[in-house]
């Protein structure tokens, strides 16, 4: 015991081995801070790259949905493509989601993500593999609100604001238009519209009024009136003809609408004064007549829908519209039914190619919607015309002249603005 005491005495006062004791227990606190660190790292880098798959995945479901596709599906591919982590177990994607701010929604996809991360210097003193856990929900929300859409998918120009065009909108324009000049504005035209959103570019222009938000590359916008068809059950007569005196001096000509609300004439040619009974009209172009409305002319109906369709198989023979900009058209859509909020509906099965022309005086009024989801209309309009309340749908849409579409529609009428979406994140 002496002996060993001596040696502890001797060994307590010697500095070198103190300094020995020092740096050995020094190099383990290092090696120890080393390896907690490159664990830190490696947890933190794969937890992001994990809940990036995750958000990923969320995205693509939400997008799919939006387009009518499946979501699910479009989530898991998106999961297939990361190589990045591997997963512990199946990856759970609701669509619609069963818990959160979101559940239920229809449109939106909840993605949850785990995997098990091995770390180098912490599994040493760790029986199990530590597990990470994330999660993800995407979906359509607002955006905007629209009056104008251009259902365009290729990569032509959706919207052009033409020559020295005026063009005043208290709502948005969008376009489905993959180009490099989705939207164009051109010419010495000035545009105050925003958001002006597409799914390719929209090249900012001095055009634009200050303070325009020009929204490139965004979601294409759905068909606001995708689920609605074509009328049934009616007869058609032959095409009706207004005419500036019809027999009867310069009175109105009443066009009566039958017993279910559908009255259909193989084209329609009107150049004087008539009053439409409200209902829906379908204008048959079968025999090569479409729907006309001359200089002079006088259109006026509170409620109604012409509708532009053929009875032949021959589509070339859908009935187009042209209206005189020295018209004077005072149309309102419907309130109610198949056709509330739309004043012009034209057959689906339209060729491209062909242009139909919308316009009016000084006197005109417009409420609802004009809606030709595969050919041009060319909207020309005029600084005194009443347009607060109009919406256009059309495959393309050119504006000419002096446009004020302020988006301000009656508080009572169901005849509306466009709501706009977008996918982002909300949980």
């Amino acid at each position: 015991m002496v002996r060993l005491a001596r040696m502890v005495r001797e060994l307590l006062g010697n500095r070198s081995a103190n300094a020995t004791v020092v740096t050995a227990f020094s190099i383990l606190s290092l090696i120890g801070g080393a390896g907690l660190a490159t664990d830190t790292i490696q947890w933190t880098l794969s937890k992001r790259q994990l809940q990036r798959m995750t958000d990923s995945a969320a995205l693509a479901g939400a997008f799919a949905l939006a387009k009518g596709n499946n979501g699910s599906s479009a989530a898991s591919s998106e999961i297939a493509r990361y190589s990045l982590l591997t997963l512990n177990g199946s990856p759970s994607i609701e669509t619609p989601p069963t818990s959160g701010s979101y559940s239920s929604n229809s449109k939106a996809v909840r993605v949850t993500l785990n995997a098990n991360k091995p770390l180098p210097f912490s599994s040493m003193f760790m029986n199990t593999t530590p597990n990470m856990q994330a999660t993800a929900t995407a979906a359509a929300v607002g955006f905007g609100t629209y009056c104008v859409i251009s259902l365009e998918s290729t990569t032509a120009t959706g919207v052009n604001f033409s020559g020295s065009s005026n063009v005043t909108l208290g709502c948005g324009v969008s376009t489905n238009s993959q180009g490099t000049t989705a939207v164009n504005a051109g010419g010495s035209s000035t545009i105050s519209a925003s958001p002006v959103s597409a799914v390719g570019l929209v090249p900012a222009s001095n055009n634009y009024a200050s303070g325009t938000v020009l929204n490139s590359y965004s979601i294409s916008q759905p068909d606001p009136y995708a689920s609605i068809g074509l009328p049934t059950g009616y007869n058609c007569s032959n095409q009706l003809n207004i005419q500036p005196s019809n027999g009867n001096g310069n009175q109105t000509t009443r066009v009566q609408n039958n017993g279910n609300g559908i009255q259909c004439y193989r084209g329609m040619d009107i150049k004087g004064s008539v009053t439409f009974d409200p209902g829906t009209y379908v204008i048959d172009g079968s025999t090569g007549n479409p729907f006309s409305v001359g200089a002079g002319a006088v259109v006026n109906c509170t409620g109604c829908t012409f509708i532009l369709t053929t009875t032949s198989t021959d589509m070339t023979t859908i009935a187009t519209a042209r209206m005189n900009g020295n018209a004077t058209w005072n149309v309102s859509a419907p309130e109610t039914g198949t056709y509330t909020g739309i004043m012009f509906y034209q057959d689906r099965r339209a060729l491209s190619g062909t242009t139909n022309f919308i316009t009016g005086d000084s006197s005109s009024f417009f409420q609802g919607a004009v809606y030709f989801p595969t050919q041009e209309v060319q909207f020309t309009g005029n600084s005194s015309m009443n347009s607060k309340c109009l919406q256009i749908v059309a495959r393309t849409v050119t504006f000419t002249g002096s446009n004020y579409i302020q988006n301000v529609c009656p508080t009572n009428s169901n005849s509306k603005a466009i709501a706009g979406i977008q996918i982002r994140l909300v949980d």
